[in-house]
């Protein structure tokens, strides 16, 4: 089953064509992995799937869901219910707990207060921060930060976790137990996962690396 299914996507920024008719599709439980120069066009692919960014022409389903149909409130409500995002930099909000900064999207999507906290304690616990619950940022690592910031990514349970370039900031110790994490969370929640990077032993380990040029799949 395709999770994500993009046809002749085209996007430009002004005078700027940045995509020039991307075409890919992502199963259920796949983890595809995204590589290619700075500036080929890997983030703003990985934004306009996960719909931050509006493309100018082409299609995109995710989850058989046409998305360019939808409306901003509607690709909000489906963005956060949908879609996780895991980012270089963590962006875990530093006056909050770790279990605090893991419950915000759900909290968003109208969860309860103790069901939100439950959730965020069982993942942190899956992702083994069940001691660091009431830590703040800045009383972490960096690893134990990217943790806190892939659990935030899965409390809503979504479809599909996009990752832009998600080791880009931690040494090499805590590159590989992320790398390891996405493939053991693939396994055990049947997620798919699309990874943009620069780390070659990430995107080789995925089941498939994408090579964008100038705009397009190789």
């Amino acid at each position: 089953m395709s999770m994500i299914v993009a046809e002749d996507i085209y996007k430009s920024y002004g005078d700027l064509t940045v995509l020039r008719g991307v075409s890919l599709s992502i199963e259920k439980g796949e983890i595809v992995s995204i590589v290619g120069a700075s500036g080929a066009g890997k983030t703003t692919l990985l934004h306009i799937l996960g719909t931050l960014d509006r493309f100018d022409k082409g299609k995109i389903l995710i989850d058989g869901r046409d998305i360019s149909r939808l409306g901003d409130k509607q690709l909000s409500d489906f963005r956060n219910r949908n879609i996780g995002f895991v980012f270089q930099f963590h962006h875990l909000l530093p006056e909050f707990t770790a279990l605090e900064n893991v419950s915000i999207p759900a909290f968003i999507a109208a969860e309860g207060r103790r069901e939100a906290g439950k959730k965020a304690t069982e993942i942190l616990s899956m992702l083994g921060l069940s001691g660091r619950l009431e830590h703040k940022p800045s009383e972490l690592s960096g690893g134990e930060q990217q943790r806190v910031a892939v659990a935030r990514a899965l409390i809503n349970d979504p479809v599909v976790v996009l990752a832009d370039e998600p080791s880009g900031n931690l040494d090499s110790a805590a590159s590989k137990d992320l790398h390891e994490l996405f493939f053991d969370l693939r396994d055990r929640l049947n997620q798919s996962f699309v990874i943009v990077t620069h780390n070659e032993s990430l995107a080789d380990m995925a089941n498939r690396k994408l090579t964008i040029h100038d705009g397009l799949i190789l």
